[in-house]
């Protein structure tokens, strides 16, 4: 007896948002651990720290995210000086928290993404996976593929929690 994929043959269209998560490594540059007493930037300083910095093994090939989590006024200056230092080894670099590139970054491939080929599907936004895929890249993409697709759904293809799906045309409610 042969095994029956009911799931590949139901036309459920699966997106796993995993498949595009960031092939390289997401490392975070802190700003923070340069200021003086925690509070303020001195530009000599940073300046020789930057100078010093070995910015092969903190960021080569990675995506550098630059930030201060420090509630603190940092000079303009100081972030490009980062971007010029690091620019040569850094795969990607980015003014903000891991987070913010994650959001970004999703951002980005919903937009490049061709929703034309979920023209009238029923799509399952798979979910429950092993990458922290950001919350804002299901609605994104939700807000993306409701005008196109037949029906949204969210989970696994053996258990979906519906989201939205288009009314029938031509059924009418009763008054």
């Amino acid at each position: 007896m042969a095994l029956v994929n009911k799931i590949a043959q139901s036309g459920l269209q699966l997106i796993d948002l995993e498949t595009f998560f960031p092939e390289h490594e997401i490392v975070e540059f802190d700003l923070r651990d340069y200021l003086y007493q925690g509070l303020i930037l001195k530009e000599k300083e940073f300046r020789q720290a930057m100078k010093d910095a070995d910015w092969e093994s903190i960021c080569g090939g990675k995506v550098l995210c630059v930030h201060c989590s420090a509630d603190a006024i940092i000079p303009v200056w100081s972030f490009m000086l980062v971007a010029a230092l690091a620019q040569s080894v850094a795969h990607e670099i980015y003014g903000g928290t891991p987070q913010n590139y994650l959001e970004y970054h999703y951002n980005c491939v919903i937009r490049g993404m061709n929703i034309a080929a979920f023209q009238d599907e029923r799509v399952i936004l798979k979910g429950c996976g092993k990458k922290q895929v950001p919350w804002s890249a299901y609605l994104g993409l939700t807000a993306r593929l409701r005008d196109v697709a037949q029906s949204i759904m969210y989970g696994e293809p053996c258990s979906t929690v519906p989201i939205w799906k288009r009314p029938s045309k031509g059924v009418r409610k009763k008054d």
